[in-house]
């Protein structure tokens, strides 16, 4: 009967344990499948891609006959500044985008090359002419590697005979240039239109005050310009709205000139005054203003502490210094120790000669100077008369842009695959929303959820032993008891012992178990067990006795420590932020 006790309480020993190991290795198995399957998996069903129902002006998806429409600029780019020309040597590609991934099969076109310059431009099938129209500009942008310096904007050409796809360059006649640009402290939405004077023919760019910020951002951003035929406008990204204002009072320089200007021959009288105020010239000094009376006097209540140490330097040579063994006499010089501030002057309250300490000199006033008094021949800031300026104009109807006749995207970047999509140009803003509604909804919130997905998720908090009662999670708790007493007993195991003895003494248990066990098998054997036998049993009988002994007597300091660590945690985690 005792053998049959020992085996079952050593059988249940070692399935304990094993469980324990066992538990380890599916957890352990159970996470590499997670993140196995979290790499090579999406989070969520990526919709297939179908192209759009939607008719306008000019619409463009980037579907497979694509390069019917778009032709890279084989042209150089100007520049008066530059010493040399600039070949627009970047490389443009239509496909999907390779990072967060929303629809299958939905492509762009994408910027390839990084610190190149990049033109490409797609003809209308005919002009657009919004004169008596609303004008609706829409496009996607995603910054697929960020963008830290360069362009994202696109252009709406010029419609004229020298129109060109291969020979589209900066120097190319625009009419709108809208879309994102960031460079160092440079980071705006850009709204420029050129606008021609009616008087002298020439063109000059209008560019929008205070524009609002580009979205640098890795997922989708869609991009709105709505030009109304009032001169309204309303710059919307992500459908929300932005930037609204008016053609005529938003925009540098203004549309249209002012009626008046300053007369560039006027000049100001020799007689005019300028100064709004003057030093009073019936001002004196008084008598008793000593203009050399000092800042400072000595304070003649002062008197020399107690403990003043007069004969003591305030500096002395440091005791501890001593000549470098190289130090020659004859070359060198005489060898002079540093100094140090001399200790017993820090013990009293100075060193040295003592001196009165200065104070502020209640009769010191300064230079004197008179008072400031209304200047009475003032007569004002001069400005130059108006004159009718000769060059006025006034244009009512700004928004009635000139024809365009093609999209070209002209930039240069220092990041590569940017990507444009789903472009809408045309004169119909509940299309506009229509497809904003099948395309860019969809696929940015199932790129913001593969976003979420993609980031490091945060650490869990380390687990304290008193976290988890028995009776809430007994393998947990049982987990948690022995991991403890391992992570301690690495380093320290009489430490361990003392702080989960639970743990330590079901060790003790386990290893009276074993021997008893062995004990038991040989007895059956040979009838009896030898002295030998008898005598090692003896002994580590003993020595889990004495092991059992030192179990009991560090219970309860290691209960009291344990409880101190959850006390610590419950008032770290219950206390009130600051």
């Amino acid at each position: 009967m005792r053998f049959n006790g020992a085996v079952a309480t050593a059988l249940y020993s070692s399935a304990v344990l094993l469980g324990h190991v066992r538990a380890e290795d599916v957890e352990d198995e159970s996470s590499s499948t997670t993140i196995e399957e979290a790499t090579t998996t999406s989070t969520v069903a990526r919709p297939t891609f179908t192209p759009a129902d939607i008719k306008a002006p000019f619409f463009e998806q980037f579907t497979d006959d694509w390069e019917t429409r778009w032709k890279p600029s084989n042209a150089k780019k100007e520049d008066s500044k530059a010493t040399e020309d600039w070949a627009y040597v970047g490389e443009w590609a239509v496909e999907e985008p390779g990072v967060f991934k929303a629809i299958e099969g939905d492509k762009g076109l994408v910027v390839k090359n990084p610190a190149a310059h990049h033109a490409i431009s797609a003809k209308f099938p005919k002009k657009i002419d919004n004169k008596g129209k609303s004008l609706v500009v829409q496009y996607e942008v995603k910054l697929q590697n960020g963008l830290e310096c360069g362009g994202a904007y696109m252009k709406l050409l010029q419609d004229n005979k020298k129109l060109h796809a291969e020979e589209f360059s900066n120097a190319s006649p625009y009419i709108i240039m809208f879309g994102p640009d960031k460079c160092g402290a440079t980071n705006k939405v850009h709204f420029i239109f050129r606008h021609k004077n009616p008087k002298t023919g020439e063109y000059e760019e209008k560019h929008l005050k205070s524009a609002p910020m580009a979205r640098i951002v890795k997922t989708t951003t869609l991009y709105t310009l709505i030009v109304n035929a009032d001169n309204t406008f309303e710059i919307q990204v992500d459908g929300e709205s932005m930037k609204s204002g008016n053609l005529l009072d938003d925009f540098t320089p203004s549309v249209n000139p002012e009626k008046e200007i300053d007369d560039s021959k006027d000049t100001k009288p020799e007689d005019w005054v300028d100064e709004a105020r003057i030093p009073d010239p019936e001002a004196t000094k008084p008598e008793d203003w000593d203009e050399d009376a000092p800042f400072e006097i000595p304070d003649e209540e002062a008197t020399k502490p107690d403990d003043w140490l007069d004969n003591e330097p305030t500096m002395i040579p440091d005791p501890e210094a001593e000549k470098p063994e190289d130090w020659d006499d004859e070359e060198d010089g005489d060898w002079i120790p540093p100094t140090v501030p001399n200790p017993k002057c820090e013990e009293a309250s100075g060193c040295g000669k003592w001196e009165q300490p200065s104070k502020r000199n209640p009769d010191y006033k300064g230079k004197w100077t008179p008072e400031y008094i209304d200047n009475p021949a003032y007569k004002g800031v001069w400005k130059p008369r108006k004159i009718p300026n000769p060059d006025f104009f006034e244009d009512k109807t700004p928004a009635k842009f000139e024809p365009m006749g093609a999209i070209g995207f002209e930039i240069w970047t220092m990041q590569s695959d940017i990507l444009f999509d789903n472009i809408y140009i045309g004169h119909s803003l509940e299309d506009a929303n229509k497809l904003k509604n099948e395309t860019f909804d969809i696929k940015h919130k199932i790129e913001q959820t593969e976003e979420e997905a993609s980031k490091p998720k945060p650490a869990d908090d380390p687990v304290v032993p008193g976290d988890t009662s028995f009776k809430e999670d007994p393998i947990n708790y049982i987990r948690q008891k022995v991991d403890f007493f391992y992570s301690i007993a690495k380093n320290d195991p009489v430490q361990a012992i003392k702080m989960v003895p639970e743990v330590a003494g079901g060790i003790g248990a386990l290893i009276v178990t074993v021997v008893a066990l062995v004990i038991g098998i040989v007895g059956m054997s040979s009838g009896g067990p030898p002295p030998q036998v008898k005598k090692a049993a003896a002994k580590v009988k003993e020595s889990a006795m004495d092991a059992k002994d030192q179990v009991v007597d560090a219970a309860s300091t290691g209960a009291e420590k344990v409880q101190a660590e959850v006390n610590k945690r419950t008032t770290r985690s219950s206390g009130t932020a600051e």
